[in-house]
């Protein structure tokens, strides 16, 4: 194998009578290169993708929600509560309610989705720390009141695009409106109430920031005359994929009167097409190395026509065909080899440095690629998985390998009469 290795090396590196060859060479390390390279960086966007989505999702949503079989909620949800924090793998479990209501601010009105929490749950709360600006999710829902003789405030936060469509601030004003009104001795009358603003949250993700608002989950209950029940528990699991064998756990232990559905059931179709859209893409990019394979082809046949006489040489002086076959291989696998190694080296860089290079072509270009009120995030991520790159690395190197098959069997076949006759 030595000797093969060497007479490749010295191939490769050698000046060539034609220069044509030689540029074939290079183009097909740098097809190599650019294959591996888009490779790289298209993976890894889609996984920082589906990662970005997924952290988005869990953060602002629970990991698992135990709901009633009927439609009057949970009247002993402290029960529920008590027991569901007892299972194993269990790390909180809250209660909610969930509100479709129009919110109306200075003669401008939004649709929003009203979520009322318990402002003391803070194991629960502490997800949402980081959405809010660092501050006191507890003291934004039920803030202290001006004085001792004034009415206590109700606190209202809102998602940062929901408060920019109403234009709104903290401090100012707004009214909650329930498209069922309140049925009265009088008649049906409407159900509305002032709340004030005292916070809003960005999570990044533009569906979440446009219509969710958050509030206490007593002024919920009181808003929408519940009583003391609640719609559901949430519930937070110590891995997010242990949820399926949670679940199952929470029945057996809650009774037939409740059911429950997990964060992968509720984003089944997303993440599903997320992956078939990565395998599609991996498929569709793997042609840009094989169009390099087939200059590795080319290069290969040309250097065989142009070896000759070296070859009919080696052959004449007792090298075996599986030599010469082995000369060709090695001389495709250091071509594949190289673009490999920079199309790798390339990737990475490229990707490390996506916002910068994606924000500097935006400034150029005046566009923006990632708009957020039609994707769900609000930034290009990237993520770059190990088993990824080397899946790719090991795709480039197959490929190349089988590139070097024929020209080298052709190579093998080579007589050396027939080739030494001219000479």
């Amino acid at each position: 194998m030595r000797y093969e290795l060497t007479v490749s090396l010295r191939y490769l590196l050698s000046k060539r009578r034609q220069t044509f060859v030689s540029l074939i060479t290079l183009i097909s390390t740098g097809g190599v290169a650019v294959g591996v390279m888009v490779l790289i960086v298209v993976l890894a966007v889609m996984s920082g993708f589906e990662a970005s989505l997924k952290e988005k999702i869990l953060g602002i949503n629970a990991h698992l929600w135990i709901l009633p079989q009927t439609t009057t909620g949970i009247a002993n949800y402290r029960e529920v509560v008590r027991q569901v924090r007892a299972l194993p793998h269990v790390v909180s479990a809250t209660p909610f309610t969930t509100h479709e209501v129009m919110l109306m601010a200075e003669g401008r009105v939004a649709g929003a989705l009203v979520r009322g929490v318990d402002p003391h749950e803070a194991e629960r709360l502490a997800e949402w720390r980081r959405y809010v600006h660092g501050e006191d999710l507890t003291r934004l829902l039920q803030p202290p009141a001006p004085s001792d003789t004034a009415p206590p405030v109700r606190g209202i936060v809102l998602g940062q695009e929901l408060a920019r469509t109403l234009l709104v601030f903290p401090g100012q004003e707004l009214i909650v409106n329930a498209p069922l009104g309140l049925l009265t001795p009088a008649g049906l009358l409407p159900n509305m109430r002032k709340f004030t603003v005292t916070g809003t949250f960005a999570t990044g993700m533009y569906e979440y920031d446009a219509k969710l608002a958050l509030i206490a989950l007593s002024e919920a209950q009181a808003l929408f005359d519940m009583g003391d029940t609640v719609h559901g528990i949430e519930v937070r699991v110590d891995d997010i994929y242990r949820v399926r064998d949670v679940a199952p756990a929470i029945r057996a232990a809650l009774g037939p009167q409740f059911w429950t559905r997990d964060w992968m059931q509720m984003n089944r179709t997303l993440f599903a097409a997320l992956r078939q859209e990565k395998v599609i893409m991996f498929i569709i990019l793997v042609l840009i190395i094989l169009v390099a394979a087939f200059n590795i082809v080319s290069t290969l046949m040309m250097m065989v026509m142009e070896r000759g006489a070296d070859i009919a040489i080696l052959k004449a002086m007792g090298a075996r065909n599986a030599s010469i076959r082995r000369i060709f291989v090695l001389e495709g696998l250091i071509i594949g080899t190289a673009g490999t190694v920079l199309g790798g080296i390339a990737g990475l860089v490229f990707t490390w440095n996506l916002q910068t290079i994606a924000g500097a072509v935006e400034r150029l270009l005046g566009i923006q690629f990632f708009p957020p009120d039609v994707y769900f995030l609000d930034q290009l991520p990237a993520r770059i998985e190990a088993l990824d790159v080397g899946l790719i690395a090991l795709t480039a190197l197959g490929v190349s390998f089988l590139a070097t098959l024929y020209p080298a069997w052709n190579a093998s076949r080579l007589d050396p009469v027939v080739a030494l006759r001219y000479e």
